[in-house]
């Protein structure tokens, strides 16, 4: 890795948590200059400006809270446990310095910057289509019931988890989080392919 490769990689990682925190807006050049320990002209050599700094971040700290709720994921072969995990990572892992960076992001730039407001919305349809297809391979496998909607169970978790996020910044204390991951583990239960049982003659 070259040492400009090196220098660009560190400033993203420093400004990832502080737009994170902070907001677009509420985040200055002088806020990352400082954390990072750079004159600005050369903060300036590897971003034009700060809206290509903010797109980096962001992918950044995006990349990161992915992999964070998926791991684990692949050392299971069923569906329903694949879910189950996802849904514990979200629940017991830390999220990304600040908060989701997705509804940190969504609600940041509500109406303000478009690009950002764009990279959040393709960031939501990637976790959208990423839960549908393991639920539809569910289907496949005859783990998931047929007649369930991938799609709307995709929204379901998606809303719990992410409210409940937004709700335990306001108040940790109630738990809004953890009691979303406890519902959504038994609603898992209930979509799980369950064989018809004969009856004895």
């Amino acid at each position: 890795m070259s040492k400009g490769t090196e220098t660009r990689n560190r400033i993203i990682t420093k400004a990832a948590p502080l737009f994170n925190r902070k907001g677009y807006d509420g985040c200055s050049m002088q806020d990352i200059v400082e954390a990072v320990g750079l004159e600005k002209g050369s903060l300036y050599g590897h971003f034009p400006n700060k809206e290509a700094l903010a797109v980096a971040a962001f992918a950044y700290a995006w990349s990161e809270t992915c992999s964070a709720r998926m791991t684990n994921m692949d050392t299971v072969t069923n569906a329903i446990e694949k879910l189950k995990i996802h849904v514990a990572n979200a629940v017991s892992r830390p999220s990304f310095a600040g908060g989701c960076p997705m509804l940190n992001t969504i609600t940041d730039n509500d109406d303000g910057n478009p690009v950002l407001k764009k990279m959040a919305r393709e960031a939501l349809k990637e976790w959208r289509f990423f839960l549908q297809s393991v639920l539809k391979d569910g289907q496949g496998k005859k783990e998931i019931r047929g007649e369930v909607d991938p799609e709307d169970v995709a929204a379901l978790m998606i809303s719990l988890l992410e409210g409940a996020l937004a709700l335990d910044r306001v108040d940790r204390r109630s738990g809004f989080l953890e009691r979303a991951g406890k519902h959504l583990n038994s609603y898992l239960d209930t979509i799980a392919f369950q064989p018809h049982s004969r009856n004895p003659e």
